[in-house]
């Protein structure tokens, strides 16, 4: 069932009786999560999104019109916390309580394994997983309407790729086109998800089959729609949770005859939904649980004088620069952690202290509160030997770059306006001796 389209109309304003409407009907969609439970609140650039932002805004929508849609193309975990079971659950519970129509599946998502997934009920589908795991797609019903959510596991970024007997999906698009004619023959709107770009999708899916196609997810932004000559609608979200598309299909005999689309950012204006507060508080309880054990863990392997002194130590020589440290953002960085309610989240903690998982280094603000914060060790390396010597031994990062010292921490997700050139003057300080 092939789309028709002959309309584009970005979306200021769609009044609640518009989207009632029996030839109408509206999808929230979104992309990629990437583990973003929260906004990471490290900048203003950084502060949108958020799992209680989303329910917020879903639940706002809900409320105008009870026969939306809420779709998403997956990828919800990280592939760079693979091992963040903690994160990872409470990511599947927060979205559990939102009521997803359907969900896409991504090799992220199977970081630990269809069991892991299987703990909650997300409606997961994957067209070409061959299992008994998970269906094949999913059938949304809504003001009459009937849609096909199906989603494309990519064979050529399978994990599986070099294991092909082990390989938990057929390569072979026919499954998929198979899927979509039975979906045709029922009268039903196709809607096709993929971690594929568009010119990939040309090639490898059959796109005069599909009436909605979402490719892969662009970094953090959403695209306009493009509707293709005999092929879908093709939506892009964006990445990292921080925004929702909303879609308005126009429908008559079975087809999309128009449509209108509307990017809503969610940043600290959105407030977070009530309803999920006790969710939100498990899951730092959770933090807080395993960060105790893991200081408890490293009391007990670590042995030795730490090579971190901590600042206090480094004025003793260096007093107009610690007094020049003591005015800048980086010597209040844990305190920032502290009124968020994250200075026990191993996420954030790295970048707001001194040395933390190095042996020696920060454990917790009860047993190392001297290494609280970001310091003079955090970019020059520990200065014990370099106290001990009277100044004779240059300290360990003296020959590093500048840009390489600061990119440990001000990295594009959390940091995405920095620049050396323009931060530096805010913590600029004469050079030590």
């Amino acid at each position: 069932m092939r789309a028709t389209v002959i309309a584009l109309t970005l979306l200021l304003a769609l009044p609640a009786s518009l989207t009632s409407r029996a030839d109408n009907l509206t999808l929230l969609y979104s992309g990629n999560l990437d583990g973003e439970l929260e906004p990471c609140g490290c900048t203003l650039d950084t502060d949108f999104g958020g799992i209680q932002r989303r329910a917020t805004f879903v639940d706002q929508q809900r409320e105008q019109n009870p026969q939306l849609v809420l779709i998403s193309s997956g990828g919800l975990f990280s592939p760079e916390m693979g091992s963040d079971q903690i994160k990872h659950r409470f990511i599947l519970t927060g979205l559990a309580q939102l009521n997803y129509d359907a969900v896409g599946l991504q090799w992220t998502d199977l970081t630990h394994g269809p069991e892991f997934l299987k703990q909650v009920a997300l409606p997961f589908s994957a067209a070409n997983w061959i299992g008994s795991e998970f269906p094949r797609s999913r059938l949304i019903e809504r003001n009459g309407h009937k849609i096909r959510y199906l989603q494309w596991l990519d064979p050529a970024t399978s994990p599986y790729a070099s294991m092909p007997a082990l390989s938990p999906i057929t390569p072979d698009s026919a499954t998929l086109a198979a899927e979509l004619q039975k979906a045709e023959a029922a009268g039903e709107l196709t809607m096709v998800a993929t971690t594929l770009d568009l010119e990939q999708a040309r090639a490898q899916l059959p796109l005069n089959q599909i009436d909605l196609l979402i490719i892969g997810s662009a970094y953090e932004l959403f695209s306009e729609p493009v509707a293709l000559g005999n092929g879908p609608l093709v939506l892009q979200p964006g990445s990292r949770g921080q925004r929702m598309g909303k879609l308005t299909l126009d429908i008559a005999d079975g087809r999309i005859t128009g449509w209108n689309h509307l990017i809503t950012e969610l940043p600290d204006s959105v407030p977070s939904a009530a309803r999920l507060d006790a969710w939100y508080q498990a899951y730092n309880d959770a933090l807080r649980e395993d960060y105790e054990q893991r200081v408890a863990q490293r009391q007990q392997l670590d042995s030795g004088d730490s090579p971190y002194l901590g600042a206090d130590q480094c004025q003793s020589c260096h007093s107009d620069q610690f007094r020049l440290w003591q005015t800048t953002d980086h010597a209040r960085a844990f305190e920032d952690l502290e009124i968020v309610g994250k200075a026990f989240d191993s996420h954030c903690v790295g970048c707001h202290v001194v040395g933390f998982n190095q042996p020696g280094g920060y454990l917790d603000i009860t047993l190392t509160d001297h290494l609280a914060g970001v310091q003079c060790e955090n970019c020059h390396g520990g200065g014990r030997e370099h106290a001990e010597s009277a100044g004779q031994v240059a300290t360990l990062n003296k020959e590093a770059a500048m840009e390489t010292l600061c990119m440990q921490c001000h990295v594009k997700e959390h940091s995405p306006q920095f620049n050396v050139e323009t931060y530096w003057p805010r913590i600029a300080h004469p050079l030590s001796r």
